[in-house]
C-alpha cells in the first residue's frame, strides 16, 4: 500500500480475514463457501495445497489437534531439536521402532518431517502451545520443560 505506515499491510490482511469470516458466519454464506471449496477440490494442484494447508490448519487450532505430543530429538552428540509426534509407531508401513516427528520452522507456517528411533526422543512436559510458541519464536518466546 502506498502509505507510509509499517505494518498498515499486515493489519489490513488481518482485518480483511476477520471481517470476512464474521459475515461468512453470520450471514450463513456457507454454502457458496462450499461451492468453491468443491471447485477447489476438482483442480488438480490446486487441491493439493489446499487440502494441505487445510490439515495444517486444523492440526494446529482445529478441534482434533494432531500435535499433541511435545518431544525433544536427539539429532547427534550435540544437537537435540524440538518437535510434535505426529505418528507413534511406524510398524504398518514395516519401520518398526521409529515414529514420525515433525519440526516447525521458526517464524513460518511450514516445517520438515524426519522418521525417528523412539529411543532418539525425550517427551517434553510442558503444554503443546508452550512449545510451539517456542519453536515459532525461534527460541525466544515460552519456554520448554523436560
Amino acid at each position: 500500500l502506498p502509505i507510509p505506515i509499517p505494518g498498515i499491510g499486515f493489519l489490513l490482511v488481518l482485518v480483511i480475514i476477520t471481517l470476512t469470516g464474521f459475515f461468512v458466519k453470520k450471514y450463513s454464506i456457507a454454502s457458496s463457501v462450499l461451492g468453491i471449496e468443491t471447485i477447489i477440490k476438482k483442480v488438480p494442484l490446486l487441491n493439493l495445497v489446499y487440502s494441505s494447508v487445510q490439515d495444517l490448519m486444523s492440526s494446529l487450532v482445529g478441534t482434533k489437534k494432531k500435535f499433541d505430543k511435545p518431544v525433544l530429538v536427539k539429532m547427534n552428540d550435540k544437537l537435540m531439536k524440538p518437535g510434535f509426534v505426529t505418528s507413534k509407531d511406524l510398524k504398518k508401513i514395516g519401520i518398526p521402532g521409529v515414529v514420525s516427528v515433525y519440526f516447525p520452522h521458526s517464524y513460518n507456517f511450514s516445517g520438515n518431517i524426519y522418521l525417528v528411533g523412539k529411543n532418539n526422543i525425550k517427551v517434553i512436559k510442558s503444554s503443546t502451545s508452550e512449545v510451539m510458541k517456542y519453536i515459532v519464536s525461534g527460541g525466544v518466546s515460552g519456554s520448554i520443560k523436560v
